[in-house]
């Protein structure tokens, strides 16, 4: 009983802090207090301690000298490599998918969720669910990394997804109702029935380059956006990002 409520302690504590992290609540190189957080979360340190532990192996936090924990800022490059970091990942994962042949009942799981993509988009001027999209969509590259069926390909890639601006759904959320939005949306549908056929047909080089092709639309997001004057383009996480 003690270890289960620590462990549930454990996961609220990570979850709040997690949470405050990616809003912005906690700017990058805030240093965090560990009995203060235990106080105002009303747990003991314990759980404090291992929640700042894991948000540190997620790469959200970074030990501070001396002790303790300081959440972490990002440079504009660091994104940029972060998101081509999973393109690759994802890449070998969806090539040795194929290479190594993908089960077909997982096969079939992931197209039926391709099939419930479709239903985000309605008439060509009206506006797509994004909210439904993004829950999809993470669901989507979920189901098509389990594919390799290698934990090691699988731990790399969660730690990468873990940084909120790396995540595979992070430019969905951040994107504005556009039709420029729009059909980005509509051209990472296509790249996912391409990928899933080619995972299915046995077509490693295809399927890698796909998976690496289709990072890039978030890539691309963030480059506009940046472009762009006033523009309200939002990103989980990046407040943390710095000039």
């Amino acid at each position: 009983m003690p270890d289960s409520k620590g462990s549930t302690h454990t996961k609220r504590a990570t979850y709040e802090l997690r949470h405050r992290i990616i809003e912005g609540q906690l700017a990058g190189g805030t240093r965090l207090y560990e009995v203060a957080l235990a106080e105002e979360l009303e747990i003991s340190r314990t759980p404090v301690r291992e929640a700042m532990s894991r948000l540190a192996e997620e790469g959200l936090l970074e030990r501070a000298s001396g002790g303790g924990f300081v959440v972490r800022s990002f440079t504009y490059r660091d994104v940029i490599d972060a998101i081509e970091l999973r393109g690759v990942l994802e890449g070998t994962a969806a090539r040795l998918a194929a290479e190594r042949g993908a089960d077909a009942n997982k096969i079939k799981k992931i197209k039926s969720i391709v099939t419930e993509i479709d239903g985000c988009f309605g008439a060509i001027d009206a506006p797509a669910d994004f909210d439904r999209y993004s829950e999809l969509n993470a669901r989507f590259h979920d189901a098509l990394a389990q594919l390799c069926d290698s934990a090691i390909i699988l731990r790399e890639l969660e730690r990468v997804k873990s940084l909120p601006f790396a995540s595979p759904s992070a430019f969905v959320l951040g994107r504005r109702q556009t039709l420029a939005a729009h059909r980005g949306l509509v051209i990472a549908q296509m790249q996912h029935r391409a990928l899933v056929e080619a995972i299915e047909l046995r077509e490693g080089a295809r399927a890698e380059a796909l998976a690496r092709e289709h990072a890039r639309i978030a890539r691309h997001n963030l480059e506009t956006s940046q472009k762009e004057e006033n523009n309200d383009f939002t990103l989980p996480g990046m407040s943390l990002v710095i000039d």
